[in-house]
């Protein structure tokens, strides 16, 4: 998860939040919530008919890449939101030029502007792409609520048709996520049994960090408040040490649209953070995917309040610890890797932990990935 505000310094607001809707809470204190998470696989989107763009546009944010626009002419925006319906952009390098493709989801207060990223896929063997999911980046629209979502599950249209338009000129596909697009991968590859030949998870949020009593009062309160008023912005204060070790307009060395990936957050949702303690739920009951999965975090987890070495090499975001911990409950063939020096995201380190974890994907490609036999013994086991 991409935002301090929605890291650790969460459970640091949880007391002010909880007295601050306590009113609300009462309100509905009735009333039972009732809503499950949607656990069926909806069918993926026909290929023949997708609501595509007629072109690769050239993209407007990254010189040399293009641009294409899924509409869901079946998604209308909330009531909040005004007229017009979701729309989600998939960003690629080039043409397609090799047999196999990557798929890259974002994290939270995010958008696609990893170039460095796509170039290195490149070099290894792979035409990249990446989703701008609804709500997000290329696709936010005048008017909605940035990133704002109710369930992990309806992203999957626009993964689904992502995937078959990739297909149309890749035999193989390997699945990465960052952060919350960690979270939404891991749940996506699960329930996509036989889509991918790898999965590669960049510090997937995969567990509410903070203390033990916090992580078992955080899913029932935010159902409640999900349930009186799913879209209200949950009262944060706001932490920017993260944002401002990576734009080189503060401390960093990374240039990217700060409307897009703002240095605080985006707001936090009662709605939203239903969703995501929802899909932790999902990892703890454990996922079968069915492919090799690597997943690449920083050594450690901080939260600092001032400027520190601690903001330059640790991960402000999420507790890696429970990351660790839960690791094995994502499939049957999963490797670990923690890097000294790394950043909440991975890729985005400095010089000599990035080279690192490229190297450590590309090892991980080699042994597993173009393995026939690793992917022979996993589909046995299923």
């Amino acid at each position: 998860m991409n935002t301090k505000a929605s890291g650790p310094n969460l459970a640091s607001n949880l007391a002010s939040m909880i007295s601050k809707w306590r009113g609300v809470l009462a309100w509905r204190s009735g009333e039972e919530d009732t809503e499950e998470p949607d656990e069926s696989t909806p069918l993926p989107t026909d290929p023949a008919t997708p609501s595509w763009s007629a072109h690769w546009r050239p993209d407007r944010l990254l010189n040399g890449f293009e641009t294409l626009t899924y509409t869901m002419a079946d998604r209308p925006h909330l009531d909040e939101e005004g007229e017009g319906s979701l729309i989600a952009t998939l960003v690629r390098q080039r043409p397609a030029r090799h047999r196999r493709a990557v798929l890259y989801i974002h994290g939270w207060n995010e958008y696609f502007f990893q170039r460095h990223v796509a170039e290195f896929f490149d070099q290894l063997g792979y035409d990249f792409y990446a989703i701008d999911l609804h709500r997000y980046g290329r696709s936010l629209q005048a008017g909605e609520l940035p990133g704002y979502m109710e369930s992990v599950e309806e992203y999957y249209e626009e993964l689904d048709a992502a995937v078959a338009m990739i297909r149309r000129d890749h035999s193989q596909i390997v699945l990465h996520g960052h952060s919350t697009g960690g979270l939404i991968a891991s749940l996506y590859a699960s329930d996509r049994s036989g889509q991918f030949i790898g999965v590669v998870l960049n510090s997937p949020w995969i567990d509410m960090q903070g203390s033990a009593l916090f992580r078992a009062l955080t899913p029932p309160i935010m159902r409640g408040l999900a349930v009186a008023s799913p879209t209200m912005a949950l009262p944060m204060s706001e932490n920017e040490l993260y944002g401002q070790s990576l734009h080189r307009s503060y401390q960093g060395e990374w240039d990217y649209d700060l409307s897009l990936k703002r240095i605080d957050s985006q707001p936090i949702r009662p709605g939203w953070t239903r969703a995501v303690v929802n899909g932790h739920e999902r990892v703890g009951a454990g996922l079968r995917i069915d492919c090799p999965v690597l997943v690449v975090t920083s050594a450690r987890s901080s939260s600092p309040k001032e400027w520190s070495d601690d903001v330059t090499g640790t991960d402000l975001a999420i507790d890696v610890e429970r990351v660790a911990a839960r690791v094995h409950l994502l499939g049957w063939h999963v490797t670990l890797v923690r890097l000294v020096g790394a950043l909440h995201d991975v890729s985005l380190s400095c010089s000599d932990v990035r080279t690192r974890y490229f190297d450590e994907i590309r090892r991980w490609d080699l042994a597993y990935v173009r393995s026939v036999g690793v992917q022979e013994k996993i589909t046995h086991k299923l």
